[in-house]
Parts: structure tokens; C-alpha cells; sequence
């Protein structure tokens, strides 16, 4: 299947909704958090993957803002697998030219957790060939209602006009400013919805399902969504003829 893709039709920007770690551990009677474990597994493998096939931006929702309402002992759990994430694999980020962005309420992280991520970032700074955004303490409201308080204060302060307020001045102030358009978001477990995550980002966004749990996504169900989306015709509001003509 891998010798199918075309790397010219790879997403310059994959994100991936990481669903299904509790799923997967109830369905063998287990601990959730031996779910999360193994979801850790999956993401190792994937940011591998990526980075093996080109793709230079992977953005992976990790936590979200509703995620604190959560029984503490589990928040507490995913904050530790968090911070060993961020130990274990910083020589591989660094051996494989990886750049770690985090975007979300990081304020809210854990002391301890929020200093290691800092560091990590800092290390990886100068890394050119991928940049791995984790979303942490993140949520698509929050992060519209954020940019709108920034954008006020600036227009309070004079700085910022309201006449200037467009599409393009509003995303400068969202999170993601420093990262490109999505093109293609994975969602694992089958469900179909978006759980408050780049809601203004993902305006024309392929979006590809599968009902397989994150801890036993591999890269062959990766490589099935890079198939289904180099099969997609993208055409951001206008009709295939325009597209096939040029006449935009």
C-alpha cells in the first residue's frame, strides 16, 4: 500500500484527534489507564511514521480543556505520561530534526509538567525537518474567545483598528498562527464529531474517520487515510470545472 502514495499529494499538515484509549482498555477489562499507555505506544509509531514519509507539520489533540473534568487520579496519570513522553523520545526528536510546539491553556499544566515542556521546546527549537505540535489544555472555543480578548485589548489600546479586522488578521491570533493551514484531520474510534477542536481552523479541512481506537492504530490504517485523502479533490468552495480550468 505505501508504494501507492505520492509524496506531492502527501497533507503538508495532519492532525489527529486521539480517540479511543479508554475504549480500548474497558474492552479488556483493564485500567483506563493502561489504555493511555498504550496510546502513548501510538504515538511514538505515528510521529515516526510521519516523519519517515515527509510530512513536515503533525499536530496531535492530547488533552483537551474539557479533559480536567476528568477523575483527578486519571488527569494525574496523563500529566505523568505526558511528562515522560517529553523525556523518553527528546533525543529521538533531536536525532530526527523534530521541532516540539504546544498550543492550548499550557497555564493550567502542572508546574513540573509545564517547566519539562518548556524545555523540550526550547531544545527542539532549532529542528527543520517536522514540527510535532501537541494541543494540551486545548479547546476550539477557547482558543476563538482568546484571540478576540487579544484583538479588543489591541483595539483599546489603539494599536488595532476595527476596520482591519479580517480572516486573515484574525487567525495571526489563534494558537496556531505559526503553523499552516490544515489540510487532512484523523479521527480514530468512529466517532463523528469534531470535540471542540480547531473549529475555526478546519473551514475546509479534509476530515477522515475510522473506527479503530488509537491503540491499535499503526501505520497501515495511517497510510489508508493518506490514500483516501491524495484520492480527494480539493476545491475550497468552487466547482471541479474551475478547478480543472484555472478560472477562479
Amino acid at each position: 500500500m505505501k508504494d501507492r502514495l505520492i509524496k506531492e499529494k502527501l497533507p503538508r499538515h495532519l492532525a489527529i484527534i486521539m480517540d479511543g484509549n479508554g475504549r480500548w482498555a474497558a474492552r479488556r477489562s483493564l485500567d483506563r489507564i493502561i489504555g493511555h499507555q498504550q496510546g502513548s505506544e501510538s504515538v511514538r509509531h505515528t510521529v515516526r511514521a510521519c516523519r519517515k514519509m515527509g510530512i513536515p507539520y503533525l499536530t496531535l489533540f492530547a488533552f483537551s480543556s474539557e479533559n480536567w473534568s476528568r477523575p483527578p487520579a486519571e488527569v494525574e496519570a496523563l500529566m505523568a505520561l505526558l511528562k515522560e513522553y517529553l523525556v523518553s523520545e527528546l533525543p529521538e526528536m533531536l536525532n530526527n530534526d523534530i521541532r516540539l510546539l504546544a498550543i492550548g491553556d499550557l497555564a493550567r499544566l502542572p508546574r513540573d509538567v509545564f517547566a519539562t515542556l518548556n524545555e523540550t521546546v526550547k531544545q527542539t527549537s532549532q529542528a527543520k525537518a517536522m514540527t510535532l505540535t501537541l494541543a494540551l489544555s486545548y479547546g476550539g472555543r477557547d482558543d476563538i474567545l482568546q484571540a478576540t480578548r487579544r484583538i479588543m485589548v489591541h483595539c483599546r489600546e489603539g494599536t488595532l483598528a476595527p476596520e482591519e479586522i479580517n480572516e486573515h488578521l484574525f487567525t495571526r491570533y489563534l494558537w496556531t498562527a505559526n503553523l499552516p493551514d490544515l489540510d487532512l484531520l484523523i479521527r480514530t474510534s468512529g466517532e463523528m464529531r469534531i470535540s471542540n477542536f480547531f473549529l475555526w481552523q478546519l473551514a475546509y479541512t479534509e476530515i477522515y474517520v475510522t473506527p479503530t481506537l488509537w491503540p491499535d492504530f499503526n501505520e497501515e490504517e495511517l497510510i489508508q487515510a493518506l490514500l483516501s485523502y491524495q484520492d480527494r479533490e480539493r476545491r475550497f468552495g468552487l466547482t471541479s470545472e474551475q478547478i480543472k480550468t484555472g478560472d477562479r
